[in-house]
């Protein structure tokens, strides 16, 4: 018997976190795992314009953006014995790995760049971007509930790799960077 997607019950604008408490859709963890899961709708669009070294790191940053968003969404409660998955000090690594990898390749950063160029450029940024916003939601909820430590600097992080494959992208398809030149 398969299960039906709409349940009504967040009709009234309440949600269930994992545990079963009911919040307001507008709570502070919601806020926080719809963003992590709008970012993971993003990369996962941009991972298939990739090349594939590219798109392995990329779904590898879904899965953990997964990991994130389950931590995020659970309630604490003690009577679900849950095993939430971690973000470890290796997975920052990979990203900076990566970072390094592909700046190797790139011309010194002397000023700013505009995002577009390319329809992928623009998706790294608007990537980037729905990061950044992934991360402020964390550490707001990181104000009201203690988040594992690795998270914001591995959200910090993943903003990085995606200005650098915004520029690296722009490179591997001989498009210019589109320098900022203030009027």
């Amino acid at each position: 018997m398969a299960f039906r997607i709409y349940t009504r019950t967040g009709d009234q604008g309440q949600t269930s976190l994992l545990g079963g408490t009911r919040v307001w859709k507008s709570d502070f963890r919601i806020e926080a795992y719809g963003t992590i899961d709008e970012l993971n709708a993003y990369i996962g669009w941009l991972a298939d314009m990739q090349p594939e070294l590219i798109r392995q790191e990329l779904r590898q940053v879904q899965d953990r953006l997964f990991r994130i968003g389950a931590v995020l969404a659970y309630d604490g409660s003690s009577s679900l014995r849950l095993s939430l998955p971690e973000i470890s000090a290796s997975d920052i690594s990979s990203l900076e790995n990566a970072i390094d990898r592909m700046e190797a390749d790139l011309p010194p950063l002397k000023q700013f760049i505009l995002p577009g160029g390319h329809p992928t450029i623009s998706l790294c940024h608007v990537a980037r971007c729905v990061c950044r916003r992934a991360e402020r939601a964390c550490v707001r909820m990181n104000q009201e509930v203690s988040l594992p430590e690795l998270f914001i600097p591995y959200l910090n992080r993943l903003s990085d790799y995606l200005f650098v494959l915004a520029r690296y992208t722009a490179l591997q398809l001989g498009v210019p960077e589109i320098l900022w030149q203030p009027q």
